[in-house]
């Protein structure tokens, strides 16, 4: 099977400024029931101004793939996603030609006589990235766990990003045609590159405070009870400083509030939430270490 040869042509892109403020984007976020610290907000602020990515890093369960989400909603703006893996290539980012279907009108040609261009838009299968640079409106592009991919693949998004440009043999370049706000997220399963992180405006986020994360679930789950939400939540904060393979998450702690709704009301005492901790924890190692030294 051919591989289309994709390339970068450089040239610079423009990025409308002014358009929102500080304020504007808090409320933004917490209209799309996503609870933003300073920090967020500020950096969510310069990428709209500079028109830079966003790198976000943080442990795995702090809500950095719901960020992007968050802003195309808080924004009114298309989402699109590339969700990175081990081994993804350029085509299954950018978009590959529907041999198949090149090969049947070629040989409809053959049969009638004609001549038919099978290198056109028409035959071309276009994929999230590709797609994200010529939507006719403002987007949000999220590239997800960009770590997972090869240094190849890194250095092709970044210089895409950053020139604007993206040039398929056979077809043309296309530019990018929207005002995109591009969030890359990481794990930090491998080192990135310099470049990467130079392009970058680079954004950590870390588990929330007691007070965040009650603001984050009450969001989310606003029938809880202000007592149980509390007593979860500081919980939760005791089991995260705990040494677990796998750390609960934000949505663990959502998972366990529902599960208590449903299951017990507003029941917060210690032997219900005992009974029921075992939604927020993956392995039965964790669950003896909790019940050990939370649970006494």
């Amino acid at each position: 099977m051919e591989v289309t040869n994709i390339k970068i042509n450089t040239k610079s892109g423009t990025t409308k400024k002014g358009v929102y403020s500080i304020d504007y984007i808090r409320d933004a976020l917490m209209g799309a029931r996503y609870i933003p610290d300073d920090n967020i907000i500020t950096i969510l602020y310069l990428s709209l101004e500079l028109g830079k990515p966003i790198l976000v890093e943080g442990p795995p369960g702090t809500g950095k793939t719901q960020l992007a989400k968050a802003i195309s909603q808080a924004l009114g703006r298309d989402f699109f996603r590339v969700q990175c893996y081990e081994g993804i290539t350029f085509e299954q980012m950018v978009g590959e030609w529907n041999y198949q279907k090149q090969l049947l009108h070629l040989e409809m040609s053959r049969l009638k006589e004609t001549e038919q261009d099978v290198f056109s838009e028409e035959f071309f299968i276009k994929r999230p990235l590709l797609q994200a640079f010529i939507n006719s409106v403002p987007a949000v592009l999220l590239i997800d766990e960009i770590d997972k991919a090869d240094e190849e693949v890194e250095s092709f998004l970044l210089q895409a990003l950053g020139e604007k440009e993206i040039t398929v043999n056979d077809l043309g370049t296309f530019t990018l045609k929207n005002d995109l706000v591009v969030v890359l997220t990481s794990n930090s399963q491998r080192m990135l590159l310099d470049e990467t992180r130079d392009r970058c405006l680079f954004l950590y986020i870390d588990y929330p405070t007691l007070e965040r994360e009650m603001e984050i679930v009450k969001s989310l789950v606003p029938e809880a009870p202000h007592e149980l939400v509390e007593k979860v939540v500081g919980i939760m904060q005791k089991i995260r400083k705990l040494e677990l393979m796998k750390i609960p998450s934000i949505r663990g702690t959502v998972d366990w509030i529902r599960t208590l709704l449903l299951t017990s009301g507003d029941d917060s005492s210690d032997e219900t939430l005992e009974k029921t901790v075992q939604v927020v924890l993956k392995s039965e190692e964790d669950r003896e270490k909790v019940n050990t030294r939370i649970f006494k």
